[in-house]
């Protein structure tokens, strides 16, 4: 699969020609139903999402986009008509959930909300998850108008190839303070403001509700205040939504945590979390929703070290790669007022994630990806390796990546592989639950049980043959 793409900004007349061009290709890729052929899946390996023990030499029947049947290879009768695929040697996992994404915003490595936020853009990336086997993608709080137009069709008629999307709508943000993007209307001033603005967002249908208190390093003048967050809180919930927070300081965080937030969305990262907080938020089951380790991991290098990884180069353009690796790119990261602050922000991050998981706080996995130089699907997979070198499981990993993900949305046909649930799955030449790095043996990805390409199908900004050099 070739995704092509040339290198540049276009002008507006050649832009707005591509953007139909794109948007007509989607159109029919998204309007062909799944199909509703039976296919057998046997003698696989299963890691079915709950955290338990994989079990060898298992079958899976998949009838119209959903598993139909799980169990023992031996145990298998197969349909009359059935497709059939022999996987011995391979392992099934459910597809990976990225809990916190943001859609649309970049061209390449430029961002900007107001020339390159659109439907099609939108589609495309969701088109480019699943290649990295990630099915499903919550988006955090910077999306117009036009994603509940895909969520409602997803709902009504399936996700096609794609991604499937829970979104967040618009985040709040406190107005002259840090958060959201530029060229969308997000921003409050006072508690009354920020209460219709939940009302609003819960209206058109968002799954839950974002907001921002950060300061960037103390270069915006101030934070969300505490009676503002207080009101998003309680309007959400009013509204029948959870409500996470994208939080910085630990100061914060606590105070957040008393006022009744659902969720944070990174790491506290200005010091290591204190136990009482902790605490807290086991007992009242806050949700460590994403830490974004990759996101700070990203930040500590001038040159990120997979550039010439093809499971990532495959999935960028050549002037992507390019640009990353120029000197003058560089020499900016490296001459930021912050860059060298964000070994700590990382180091601290890596720490409380660790011990919010052995103390028992629930989380899942999500990556920040989507701004600028944090490139989707890709770093889920370092998001994972991430996970596990702080401390826990691959296996843990993995359950957080796909059933836990799914319970923190209420999606009960999601996120694990049971008779009855999506038939969105993940086939790997290699076992995951032995080195989490294993995720990026991706052999086949199913989507509502439609075989889609992986990132080893694909080709992005160049003619498929181009990419044949590029080995496993």
């Amino acid at each position: 699969m070739g995704l092509r793409r040339t290198g540049g900004v276009p002008d507006k007349r050649h832009r707005g020609m591509r953007s139909r061009i794109v948007a007509t290709m989607l159109a029919v890729m998204t309007a062909t139903p799944a199909l509703a052929d039976t296919v057998v899946l046997r003698h696989v390996t299963l890691i079915d999402g709950t955290g338990r023990a994989p079990q060898r030499d298992q079958a899976v029947i998949i009838s119209d986009g959903k598993l139909s049947w799980v169990g023992s290879s031996a145990k298998l009768r197969v349909p009359a008509g059935a497709s059939v695929e022999d996987l011995t040697g391979k392992y099934l996992m459910p597809g990976l959930i990225d809990s916190h994404v943001h859609l649309g915003l970049v061209d390449g490595l430029s961002q900007d909300f107001t020339k390159y936020y659109s439907r099609a853009n939108v589609e495309r990336q969701l088109h480019l998850y699943p290649a990295y086997g990630v099915t499903s993608v919550f988006t955090l709080g910077t999306d117009g108008d036009e994603i509940h137009q895909i969520v409602a069709e997803q709902r009504r008629t399936g996700p096609g190839d794609a991604a499937r999307v829970f979104t967040a709508g618009r985040g709040v943000v406190f107005k002259g303070s840090y958060g959201g993007v530029a060229g969308l209307d997000q921003s409050v001033a006072t508690p009354a403001e920020a209460t219709a603005m939940v009302d609003r967002e819960a209206a058109k249908g968002d799954d839950f509700i974002k907001f921002w208190m950060d300061d960037e390093f103390g270069t915006v003048p101030s934070r969300m205040p505490y009676p503002i967050s207080q009101a998003v809180i309680d309007a959400a919930h009013k509204d029948g939504k959870k409500v996470v927070g994208h939080v910085f300081y630990h100061e914060n965080a606590v105070e957040l945590a008393r006022e009744g937030v659902n969720g944070f969305m990174h790491e506290v990262r200005d010091r290591q979390d204190d136990p009482a907080l902790i605490a807290a938020m086991k007992a009242k089951s806050i949700w460590q929703v994403s830490a974004t380790l990759s996101r700070e991991a990203s930040f500590t290098y001038k040159l990120l070290p997979f550039v010439d990884d093809p499971f990532f180069s495959r999935g960028v353009t050549p002037e992507v790669v390019a640009a990353l690796k120029s000197p003058e790119r560089q020499q900016k990261l490296a001459s930021g007022v912050s860059f060298p602050k964000y070994p700590e922000v990382l180091r601290n991050a890596m720490a409380n994630f660790a011990m919010q998981a052995k103390a028992g706080v629930p989380y899942g996995m999500g990556t920040d990806s989507g701004p600028s130089g944090r490139f989707p699907g890709y770093f889920a997979h370092w998001e994972l390796e991430l996970m596990v070198k702080a401390g826990i499981t691959p296996l843990q990993a993995i359950t957080a990546a796909t059933s836990r993900n799914a319970s923190f949305v209420g999606a009960t046909d999601i996120g694990s592989i049971a008779p009855g649930k999506w038939a969105d799955l993940l086939v790997l030449d290699k076992d995951p639950v032995a080195d989490i790095r294993n995720t990026r043996t991706i052999h086949e990805v199913f989507v509502a049980g439609r075989k889609v390409p992986t990132i080893w199908q694909t080709c992005v900004g160049r003619p498929a043959a181009a990419c044949d050099s590029m080995a496993r």
